[in-house]
Parts: structure tokens; sequence; C-alpha cells
């Protein structure tokens, strides 16, 4: 049995996350500490000792070598790894050879550094520092930092659209607000922090968000066709302000190029839109809402003829996944000052229950969480024309 058969039956064939080490010396610590730092800002892996690095064949160890193998290990993730973490080790004999295969589960208390202070994460097969923007996002899946929770250096109190937020203090309390005590409330709800805007703030009440945030807006295009590499479009349109601005300006847009159906109604009726709006406008407040603010990039809104797909920045949070999803389980959210506020300001209940709400009057929508490229995509497919 060689090591892929090995991987079959412990790891299901998954090769992505794991390394192959013929033996294990002291002159290698570094490299095995910086690997299972890497492992543990990821999603966890797996090495097998006793096997051929390059060739993948099996070797096996000595009880002397596994022993030795073990000491090191357990002394390195808790003496090397900051915070320590917990491996897991099992021997497997396989043909009379044994393998010492070591587990390192994905990190409940990241980021992980090494003594030397350095970060590393996996990518694809192999390993690399953490880039700065990086480390902010380890931080935040972790709770223990939030984009939305940071302040705007070139803003102020005066960035504020007092109008909106005045309305929707009313709305929501059922008290009057007053430039005296406009600070004062701001600075409770965490929308403004040493007299600037907090990027939740911004967010939510900005009048001035072109200038103060320029990265975040809604990139929009429709398409001739159904192919993204075509240079050939319909329109196109960057969508900036505050959240409800760019709510309302994105609905719109998909609104201008979806066909009104007139199935059993006279020619004379209004007849019923192709895609029920409820589905569009639950996705688009999703992408608003959940999107990850560390990555500066734009949500991408693209209209094809044979479907709408719309991209946040930032991979489903704190292991959720598609399945999640769809049957409407929540987990604690990246931006929870944004899902505290928004509900009284867009028509926002929680991803779980707007995916449902979504899905159980359009079921033809798919989702993909893509880890690697860390963005979360909705695919909603348009109806088919009838000839």
């Amino acid at each position: 049995m060689e090591a892929i058969e090995l991987l079959e039956k412990i790891n299901g064939g998954e090769t992505s996350n794991v390394q192959f080490k013929r033996e294990i010396k002291p002159k290698q610590a570094d490299d095995i500490i910086a690997e299972m730092v890497a492992m543990s800002n990821y999603e966890g892996g797996i090495i097998l000792l006793g096997i051929e690095d390059k060739s993948g064949s099996i070797v096996g160890l000595s009880f002397e070598e596994i022993e030795e193998a073990n000491n090191f290990f357990f002394n390195w993730a808790t003496n090397n790894v900051k915070p320590a973490i917990f491996v897991y080790t099992e021997t497997v004999n396989v043909n009379n050879k044994n393998i010492l295969v070591v587990t390192i589960p994905r990190g409940t208390d990241k980021p992980y550094c090494d003594n030397n202070m350095v970060y590393w994460m996996k990518s694809t097969a192999n390993k690399r520092r953490v880039a700065p923007s990086e480390l902010k996002r380890l931080y935040q899946s972790a709770g223990k930092l939030y984009a939305e929770r940071q302040n705007i250096e070139n803003s102020s109190i005066d960035d504020i659209d007092f109008v909106l937020f005045k309305k929707f203090y009313s709305d929501r309390n059922n008290e009057e607000i007053t430039k005296d005590n406009l600070k004062r409330i701001m600075q409770n709800l965490r929308l403004l922090e040493n007299d600037k805007l907090t990027l939740a703030g911004a967010i939510l009440f900005g009048n001035n968000n072109p200038v103060i945030l320029p990265e975040f807006y809604i990139s929009s295009i429709c398409f001739f066709g159904n192919d993204i590499s075509s240079d050939s479009y319909r329109d196109t349109k960057n969508i900036s302000g505050n959240i409800s601005e760019q709510f309302q300006e994105a609905s719109e847009f998909i609104l201008r190029y979806l066909k009104q159906i007139q199935g059993d109604k006279s020619f004379n009726s209004s007849g019923i839109l192709e895609i029920p709006k409820i589905v569009f406008e639950e996705i688009i407040v999703n992408a608003l809402v959940h999107r990850d603010y560390f990555i500066n990039d734009s949500i991408k809104l693209f209209v094809f003829d044979n479907r709408i797909e719309i991209k946040s920045p930032g991979k489903l949070p704190n292991n959720m996944t598609i399945n999640d999803v769809r049957n409407g389980l929540q987990r604690r959210t990246r931006n929870v000052v944004l899902t505290s506020l928004v509900n009284d300001i867009l028509p926002y209940k929680g991803i779980g229950s707007g995916v449902l709400r979504a899905l159980k009057v359009y079921p033809h929508i798919e989702f993909e969480n893509n880890i690697d490229a860390e963005y979360f995509k909705v695919t909603i497919s348009r109806p088919v024309e009838k000839e």
C-alpha cells in the first residue's frame, strides 16, 4: 500500500493539507513548527511520518523513532507554537511498516505564530508568511478584532447623514435626537470613536462614502450573453454610498434587466417578474451586511442572459458551510454592529431566515464558498425562455 492508498484509508484521499516526512530530526524543528502553525491557522492538517516526501513510498519507522518523534511533536506544539496547540498522534501499521499519523486540528484560538513571532498560513500544498491584512482577518475569525469597529482616519461626525440617522433613531427608540446629543448616542452605538466615524457608522449612515470609503462599493455589470470574459456589455455602474443607497441602486440595476412574464394573465396586464423581488433583495442585503470589510474590494453584481451573480469579498465566517446556509443555520457574524442595527434600515431579518425565504419562493439558487480565494458567490438562475 503506497501513501495515496493510506490517505484513502485515514483521510478520504484528501491531500491538500497533508505533508509526507521520511523522518524527523531536531534540525527540522523550524520547518515542522512553521507547518504546524500554518495548519492551525488554516483548516488543520496531517503530517505522515515514515513516508518519502518525494516518491510517496512507505519506508516505515522503528519504535524508537516513533517515540522520539512523539516527544518532538508534543514538545514543539506546547513550547514553540504561540498560543500552544494540541496534536494527536496514531501509529498505523501498513504491510508490517509503522507510520506515525500526526493530526493538527483547525485552531480554535487563532492566530498562531512561532517563537520568532512569524505567522504562517497554508497556501495549496505549501505554507507562506501571513500578510498584515490577512493577520487582521485571522484575528477577526477568532472574534478578537472587528473591521466595522475600526476608525476611518479621514472622517468626522460631519460625514454622517443627520436626517437619516435622526429618522433611524426616532423610529427605533421613539425618542428625538438633536445635534447636541448626537455624539454621545453615536459613541454608545459604536458608530463614532475618538471623533471619527467607525466603519459601521459610515456604512450605515455616511453621506460622503465615495470619499472616505472609496474601496467599498458594488461593481455592477450587465453582459450580453453568458460569458464573463466578454468585453461588451449592456450597462455598467459602480454603486457607492451608504448601505441603504447601495441596496436601493443595486436592486434597481437588477430590476432594469429582468423580464415580466405574462403567464396566464391578459396581454394588457403588467405581468410577473421572472425572479421574485424578494430573492435578489435578500441576497444583496446579505452581501452588504456579511461581507468581509477587512478585504478592500467591491461586491460584484453581474447580470447575464441566463443568470445573476452576486459575489461578496470574504468566505463564510466561523466555519459556516453552504449546507448551514441552505438550512437556515445562523452563527456569530463578523459584523456585529451592522447586524444589530441594519434591520431598522433595510429589509434584513438575518442570513438564515432571509436565504430560506428566497429559496422557498425561488429554489434555483446556487452558493459557492471559496475558502482559498476568499469570496462567497450566489448564482440565481434565470428562467429559460420557451420557444
